[in-house]
């Protein structure tokens, strides 16, 4: 379901807001798989937005995708931060008015993923229509959640925050070397848009 972050005081009938001031979606109970694929009933996923209070699961499956970047291109992506210095990095995005992290959690607390969204207003130019368009940055699942729906139901989330803030698209990037992001994006819907090349010199 997706539901207010920790500390919201939402009474009966009545939705707290996003950090963005997006109306909450009404509450909604999304099941999910298990490490051994078959669908766990008495598991449901809650989606809602993390605050401060999250750091220290966020820091944890932000390490899933920093891990990954960082094996697969070392001449970019600087070994493991301190963590200091990723909970200042983390404190910063979630005090930004623009950007929502959406938490994935077991009915027990239990954090299985998380998906950074930012809304991206877009003022008319010389070149490029006025837009707001929602930009998805990051999307992390726990090692043992991978394949069981984690990464669906944020994205789901996502999009419905992205329509609630008037957004027109869902953007985002993927590393070419990520196969697997590339496979679940396509399966997800999603198309092309342009290409970033590079070339040693």
């Amino acid at each position: 379901m997706l539901v207010p972050g920790p500390g919201a005081g939402a009474g009966p009938g009545v939705l707290d807001p996003w950090p963005l001031g997006v109306p909450l979606l009404p509450a909604r109970e999304i099941p999910w798989r298990g490490e051994a694929g078959s669908a766990q009933d008495a598991d449901m996923l809650t989606l809602r937005a993390a605050s401060t209070d999250d750091l220290a699961a966020l820091a944890t499956l932000h390490a899933v995708v920093h891990d990954a970047h960082a094996r697969h291109r070392p001449d970019l992506f600087a070994g493991e931060p301190s963590p200091d210095a990723l909970e200042a990095l983390l404190t910063t995005r979630l005090s930004e008015p623009d950007v929502t992290f959406l938490l994935a959690e077991t009915p027990d607390g239990e954090a299985l993923g998380y998906a950074m969204a930012r809304v991206v207003r877009r003022e008319e130019s010389t070149l490029f229509r006025p837009e707001t368009f929602l930009s998805l940055q990051q999307i992390a699942v726990a090692p043992g959640a991978s394949r069981g729906g984690v990464g669906s139901a944020l994205l789901e989330g996502v999009r419905a925050l992205g329509r609630a803030a008037g957004c027109r698209r869902l953007v985002t990037d993927v590393w070419d070397f990520n196969e697997g992001a590339r496979s679940f994006y396509r399966a997800c819907g999603f198309r092309p848009l342009n290409s970033k090349l590079e070339q040693e010199l």
